[in-house]
Order: structure tokens, then sequence, then C-alpha cells
């Protein structure tokens, strides 16, 4: 079945005129970690939603004006169309959707999460969801089915709706569901067509994602020819920490070039690859948690002396524990 979309040309936006703020908040990594965990302690089920067309629910607070589309024009062809209603192509669409999803979740009775904007509280009684979204992929769970089903109806008459069962597949998160209630999360798939990017799928596996007495420099001739194609796989492989977690000090590394990288930069990121090549399958286990156990918090810290070896400045880190006592 073929499929046609008008799409507005954003790029023609000028800022100011008729686009002002364009920044939509995404659920955080972190915050789909501990609630995929919590869901798992308490034997919660996990449900997920698609909206469809998400970005046509957006109303517009600016005036915006655009030409006759091809093969719709009016006999005057000195008229315009004035867009009241937000479309695919503009600059201010994803934020127009978000506000028009988070009002309406509000009217609902949910209350918007302090430490993330993109999660969603909703209590009634002893019962308690939690919805998350990411643009228009929605998670949906809590303490009871029927709060879900209910709001699942109301969100439905709001917005067109796909439902798409269980959880199974969030932002190339593959979810399997083990027979002890825990939770095995990879993204092979992501990783794979990753691999093809950049011509990597080929190539031979290695063992670890990094030398360790490689030393980067920000300072060299050897100028990476495509800085686009750097960002643009370094930001791929920041997403691929949330199950793989081993590769987030030197993904962190190798994103202190984005600005200026070079051809001993790209090196270490087709090492990474490299490694994710022969570790595909690996993932991330979440496991389920006594509930009526106290939780307490550990950090660790820790510093590389002055490591740095352009500005000889020091590296910081840290990590955070829940721990059962």
């Amino acid at each position: 079945m073929l499929k046609a979309r008008l799409v507005a040309k954003g790029f023609h936006q000028v800022h100011g005129f008729d686009f002002h703020e364009t920044f939509s908040p995404v659920i955080k990594p972190v915050t789909i970690l501990i609630i995929l965990t919590l869901a798992l302690s308490n034997g919660w089920k996990l449900f997920q939603l698609d909206v469809n067309n998400a970005f046509l629910n957006g109303s517009l607070e600016e005036f915006v004006f655009m030409i006759q589309p091809p093969g719709f024009e009016a006999a005057d062809k000195s008229l315009v169309c004035k867009l009241n209603k937000a479309i695919y192509g503009l600059k201010q669409a994803p934020r127009q959707w978000f506000d028009r999803l988070k009002s309406t979740l509000l009217q609902f009775g949910f209350v918007g999460s302090k430490s993330d904007s993109s999660l969603f509280i909703y209590r009634q009684q002893m019962h308690i969801v939690y919805l998350l979204v990411y643009v228009d992929d929605i998670i949906l769970t809590g303490s009871s089915t029927s709060p879900i089903q209910q709001l699942t109806s109301k969100l439905n008459t709001a917005f067109s709706l796909k439902q798409l069962g269980h959880l199974d597949n969030f932002l190339g998160l593959e979810i399997k569901y083990l027979s002890n209630n825990s939770i095995f999360m990879t993204q092979s798939k992501y990783i794979r067509d990753l691999l093809h990017k950049t011509n990597v799928a080929e190539a031979h596996s290695i063992s670890s994602p990094k030398v360790s007495n490689c030393k980067l420099s920000r300072h060299g001739a050897d100028a990476f020819h495509d800085p686009t194609l750097y960002g643009s796989v370094v930001g791929a492989l920041q997403f691929a920490t949330l199950t793989r977690p081993e590769i987030s000090f030197v993904v962190n590394k190798v994103c202190q070039f984005m600005a200026a990288p070079l051809d001993s930069h790209w090196i270490v990121v087709k090492r990474i690859l490299r490694y994710l090549k022969g570790t595909l399958f690996h993932g991330l286990l979440l496991q389920p948690t006594s509930v009526t156990k106290p939780l307490v918090i550990r950090a660790f810290c820790d510093a590389d002396w002055a490591a740095d070896v352009d500005d000889r400045r020091s590296t910081s880190g840290t990590t955070i524990f829940f721990v059962q006592i």
C-alpha cells in the first residue's frame, strides 16, 4: 500500500518569524531502566503504544504560510495556505506535539515528574500508573491493568493510537522476557545496522573496545574527511551504551573530539564497532529485586590525574548504585 504525506519545507523557516522554540524533551535512558526495574520488581505488566501521525496533532502558535501543494492548486495561483495545525517538516512540530500530549495527560489526572519531563505519573486510590514518552512511542506500566486500560481508552479518543501489546521492542531495544521474571535487553539490530552504515559488517571482530595505553589528542594533521559521519556514528554509539555500558568509557573519549575529528580518532571508533560486531548479542540483564527490603545509595568516584595530553586536566567519573541491604 502506497502512502503520501504532505511535508513542509522547514529549512525555509526563519527563527523569530514563523518559529521560536523547537526543543522537545524525550525520555531519559536512565528513566527507562528505572521504570523497567520497578515494573519487574512489582510484577507489573509493560505495555506499548504508538501514536499515528503524531505531529499532525500539534497546534501552531505562530502564523505559518505555505504555498499551495502540487496537484491541489486553486484557480488563483497567488493564494497561499495558512497552517492552523502542525505538519511534518516544520521545525516546531515535535515541540507542539509534546505540548499537546502533555496538556492532554494533565487533563486526565497525570502529574509530570520533576526529574524527567517525559515521565508522567497517575495515581488513583491505591493504584499507580507510569507513562514514558519518546516522541510518538509510549510505554505504560502500573500496579493494575484496569486503570491502564481506562487511560488507554481516553488517549485513544484524543489521538489515534496503535496498541502494540506487551513491550518487546522500543527505540531499537529488543526486550526478551526470561523464565525467572527477568528481562534481557539487547540492541542487536540497531548495532547491525550501524555496522552496515560504516562498512564494518564484514570486518574481523576484536576482543576489546580500546587499547589500554591509547592516548588521544586533538592536535594532528590527519583531519578526518567527513566530520558529519564521525558525529553521526559517535552519537549512535552513545545510544548503544544503554545496553552496552562496557563501552561507555571509550565512547566518552571519542565524544570529546566531535568538533574536529582526526583519522586517529576514527580508528578508535572503528575499533569500538569491531568489538560490537564480535559481541553483537550481548546485552543488559534486568532482574527483579525485593520491594520489602530497604535500598541504600552507594556512590563511587575517581579521576585520572592530569591524564589529558593536551591540557593536563583530569577526567573524573562517578557511579551510583541502589543496593539492597
